[in-house]
């Protein structure tokens, strides 16, 4: 049977769009490249400096608390190690724990802590007068303890002190020579009332 009807409607020839082709290859040779960068980027290490040791804010940084690690090269300003001689000359903006990669932003040149206007104390403390794992950098308040009999009133000298150090502890454990920066207003009547033994401090997980 032949007719109009009949005959089938000639296809139109499949238009070809080269640029769109080019555009397809260019994205995915873009991504390639891209992946392939990171990949690269990834395997680049610097050297940079880990903390060891717990440095409150204020303290300076000593060359035991500093150790080498290589870490992964993703555009943080961690210090470098070769830097390590201009960081033991700063101080510490806020308290660090051990195993921080150390930033620019963590060190300052000056410490409020250590200057005009304060003062290091000893305290030589009994049992019972500190608590156990008071560290370097933790936050304590001073508190005056009056001997049995006194007609005295326990009151704090020190809210917020600073632990300079702390040294060897005694036989038991507990107790031990701790440092304490305070103001130096408050500095006679801490170091009178330690020499008596009539010093506790009492620590502050929450002050960092």
């Amino acid at each position: 049977m032949s007719g109009p009807a009949s005959r089938k409607l000639p296809v139109p020839p499949r238009e070809r769009k080269p640029a769109l082709a080019a555009l397809a290859v260019l994205l995915i040779l873009g991504g390639a490249l891209a992946t392939t960068l990171l990949v690269l980027r990834s395997g680049d290490r610097v050297s940079a400096i880990r903390i060891t040791q717990q440095i409150g804010a204020g303290q300076q940084f000593t060359a035991d608390a500093l150790e080498e690690v290589q870490v992964a090269d993703t555009g943080v300003d961690f210090v470098s190690w070769s830097q390590r001689e201009q960081v033991l000359d700063s101080f510490a903006a806020v308290t660090i724990l051990p195993g921080t990669l150390l930033t620019n932003a963590m060190g300052v040149k000056e410490s409020a802590e250590l200057g005009p206007g304060r003062a290091m104390v000893g305290l030589a403390l009994k049992p019972g007068q500190m608590p156990s794992g008071l560290r370097d950098g933790d936050r304590v308040q001073v508190v005056y303890v009056p001997a049995r009999g006194s007609a005295d009133e326990s009151r704090v000298l020190a809210q917020n002190a600073l632990v300079h150090s702390v040294g060897e502890r005694g036989r038991t454990g507990a107790g031990g020579q701790v440092t304490v920066i305070v103001d130096t207003q408050v500095s006679p009547v801490v170091v009178r009332y330690a020499s008596s033994g009539e010093i506790a401090v009492a620590e502050l997980p929450g002050a960092r």
